[in-house]
This record gives C-alpha cells, structure tokens and sequence, in this order.
C-alpha cells in the first residue's frame, strides 16, 4: 500500500510501505478519508513522536471500511467486513489502509459522508475530554475557547452549546468572526479590536464568568485572562501556539480555587481513549446524526497534495476541518 512519508528535510512523499497486519483484536480498514490536526505539523517537525507499536506516517483520524477482522476482535465486538467506520488512531491514518483496535472504532453517524466522519474522531474525542472530563462542565456554565476559527473550536464550541454551556471564544479578524457565526458562539471576541482580558472581567463582574478555559494558545495572555475567571474555575492548555512562557499571579489562583490543567489526548492510555470514544457513540452520536453538531469542512485535498493540505495549518487560512481523500 501507499502512505505518506516524511523526507530528511520534512518535505512529504506518497510512497510505498508495507501493509498493515491484523493482529487478533485489530480490523484492517480501507481508508477514504483522512483529517489533519496540529498534532500532524508537531510530528513532521520531530516534536511529537508516534506512540509505540504506531506506524512512521501521520494520521490521528480517519473514515473507512473494514475489509478484514481479526479473529479476538470478532468475539469482543459486533465489527464485521463492510462497516463503515471512523477510528481514532495513535499514527498512521495518511495511508490507505491501516489496522486499528477494535475498541477504537466508531460507526459513521448516520447522515455523515466519509469526509465528515475523518474530521470527528481526533477532534471530538478532545473535545468530550476537555469539556466532560478534565472540565466537568454543566449546563448554564460558561466556556472560554481561544482560537474560535480553529478545527478544534469547530468541534468544541457546537459541542458545549449542544449542552446549553454559554460559549466566549476568540478570533483576529472581522472575517474570521463572520466565518464562524454558524457555530452560534454567545460572544466573538475580535482581540486585533478588542482586550479579551476587558471582556472577561466585564463578565465577571456582570455574574457571567468563565467556568472552563480551554487554551491551544497560552503565551502572555493566558497569564492575564486566568485572573478573570468565576471562583474554583479550570484552565486546560492543551497546546501553546502564541508561547510556552506567562506571568501568572499566584495568589489570584489560590484564593480563587482556580486549577491549571495540562492535557493531551494522544498521552492517555488506550484503555482511557477506549472510553471516550465509547462515551461520544453513547452521548454525542445522537446529537450529530439531529444536526445539532456538525463538523466544520473547510477544504478537502487528494491525500497525494498532503503539503499542500498542511501548507493551510501551518498558514492558520482555515475556519474548521481540512480533510483528505484517499483513492
């Protein structure tokens, strides 16, 4: 089979490689879709290794159809040849097959193309983490999201507002503001017009403070933001694009019970990342398939134009998901 592959100076090649081998609890899947996420820029880069036992090649999520099942993997689950599924992998998904874990596959929702079934897995299972898990967010709670043209706030934000939480979320342009108006944020926050730490003390001081934080960005304004959050509130960096060094006042996060949280779904163990997935078919699924959340598409690409798929993250051109097709 075929894969994309990283050269010694990081340029990319569609290329042969072997193919993948079932082992007993595994499905072989036929891939036809394909979704890129940072995390795929970081292992380019050299910054972000693929787990053990992964393959060489990026690739967190993708859509497809089982074309084999392994003999262990058909007594512990109802999979079977011709399912379409949608897999949350630890690497290897830029390809056209891969084998996956049987507990790491979800059925396609129903109503869901192969192309918007890629962009669930990776992004919704962080999504549900971060919100449900590391966040305990409850309805009528408030959520800050930075990044709001992102392919994770694409997810995030639908998700929480599924859940009646009131969404504050972050953008750098005008247009970028318009670009996702369909998400139905509660606030778009333009920080090249306005001071994002302005608006959350507002809402502070107005009984509408942040409950949840959920920051790919950090840098020096995450150390501002985090003083204008509702008392026992949650800071999660899950990444730190716009800088991995802040000031913070420490007394402010003592007195206000407020936790700083580090996380990163691809570190959980599989066991963990079993039972996200099994909790979004369970709790998730059914707001998809109602059109409540919808994954955000903003290009699909040929999985032999990979640079040119990745040339979009590393620009920041896109507002939501870019997807590539496998043939």
């Amino acid at each position: 089979m075929k894969a994309v592959l990283i050269n010694d100076d990081r340029s990319l090649r569609w290329d042969d490689v072997p193919d993948p081998i079932c082992g007993p609890k595994d499905c072989i899947v036929k891939i036809a879709a394909a979704a890129l996420n940072r995390a795929d820029l970081m292992q380019r880069e050299g910054d972000y290794p693929p787990p053990p036992g992964c393959p060489d090649w990026m690739g967190l999520e993708i859509a497809g159809t089982i074309v084999k099942v392994g003999e262990k993997a058909a007594k512990l689950s109802d999979w079977k040849v011709g399912d379409k599924v949608c897999a949350l992998l630890g690497g290897g998904g830029y390809a056209q097959y891969a084998n996956v874990k049987y507990d790491m596959l979800m059925p396609v929702p129903k109503g869901c193309s192969m192309v918007e079934a890629a962009a669930i897995p990776e992004a919704s299972a962080t999504a549900y983490l971060n919100l449900f898990i590391e966040g305990n967010i409850k309805p009528g709670d408030t959520l800050l999201m930075n990044a709001g043209a992102s392919g994770l706030a694409s997810v995030i934000i639908p998700m929480a507002k599924a859940f009646n939480v009131r969404v504050i979320t972050t953008v750098i342009s005008d247009e970028q503001a318009e670009s996702i108006k369909h998400l139905n944020a509660d606030i778009i926050v333009n920080t090249r017009k306005e001071n994002i730490t302005e608006v959350l003390k507002r809402e502070l001081d107005a009984g509408r403070g942040v409950d949840v934080a959920i920051d790919c960005l950090g840098g020096e304004i995450m150390g501002k933001c985090i003083h204008y959050l509702k008392h026992a509130a949650r800071w999660i960096m899950i990444a730190a694009l716009a800088g991995q060094y802040t000031q913070i006042d420490l007394k402010n996060i003592y007195v206000r019970n407020v936790r700083i949280i580090g996380s990163t779904l691809r570190s959980r163990t599989p066991e963990m990342k079993a039972h996200i997935l099994s909790c979004l078919v369970r709790d998730i699924w059914p707001k998809i398939e109602s059109g409540q959340i919808r994954p955000t598409i903003y290009k699909v690409l040929p999985i032999t134009e990979a640079e040119a798929a990745q040339d979009i993250l590393y620009q920041s051109k896109h507002q939501g998901k870019v997807v590539m097709t496998v043939e």
